[in-house]
């Protein structure tokens, strides 16, 4: 049982990564983003280690295109090296996205989970700012068959620079089905390759339920 809440806590902060880009801004008719992504992770406690190799792996997709200025389609995909994972495609709708005040959206994804078939139902608050933005992007993963609910929520600060590059600084939360809740800090940076792509380096480190500390590398494309 330990062996599994360890598991599932180590998987948590890739589980929601997705979210966490998607936000509450609709993306625009024709415009198309994906983003992958490989997140390792150790122990805290050093001491304890047996080797330098990552105790796990994650790697993920995610992508978004926009079917209409108000329908968005995407694919949230996840899997460890051990074999499990997520997959699922979904649909976002803006419930307010005036020009003034937060923007706010719903969204719906049908899929699998660690074998099971799955909903995803989710909800996400977003503020623009003059420099960057604020989000809170909460999800639930409810697996049918055995009615096990995974519930995650983030809260973001970006901040974007004159050069192209961001900071993103995240706090991870969640409440899994099997194991403790959680809370984590998920700082990162992105460095514009070319238009098209992005480089994002960043880390991970838990303060609450979650012993483990991460890396992770990802590439953006947005045409």
């Amino acid at each position: 049982m330990r062996l599994l809440r360890v598991l599932l806590l180590s998987l948590a902060p890739a589980l929601v990564a997705g979210a966490a880009l998607a936000g509450a801004w609709p993306r625009p008719q024709g415009e198309t983003f994906v983003s992958t992504a490989a997140r390792f992770s150790w122990p805290q406690r050093i001491e304890t280690w047996l080797s330098y190799r990552p105790t796990l792996a994650w790697y993920s997709l995610y992508a978004e295109h926009g079917l209409t200025d108000r329908w968005t389609l995407g694919l949230d995909l996840g899997r460890s090296e051990r074999g499990t994972g997520k997959a699922f495609a979904f649909l976002r709708y803006p419930l307010r996205d005036r020009d003034r005040g937060p923007k706010i959206s719903a969204q719906l994804g049908i899929g699998q989970k660690f074998g099971q078939p799955a909903l995803q139902p989710g909800l996400s608050l977003g503020l623009g700012l003059e420099n960057g933005w604020l989000a809170a992007d909460g999800l639930a993963e409810i697996r049918t068959r055995s009615a096990m609910i995974d519930l995650k929520l983030d809260l973001t600060w970006g901040l974007k620079f004159d050069s192209g590059r961001m900071l993103i600084l995240q706090m991870q939360t969640g409440a899994p089905a099997l194991a403790e809740p959680f809370a984590r800090l998920a700082p990162s940076m992105v460095f514009p390759l070319t238009d098209t792509f992005k480089a994002e380096v960043g880390g991970m480190y838990g303060l609450r339920g979650d012993e483990h500390m991460g890396v992770m590398f990802g590439l953006w494309a947005e045409f």
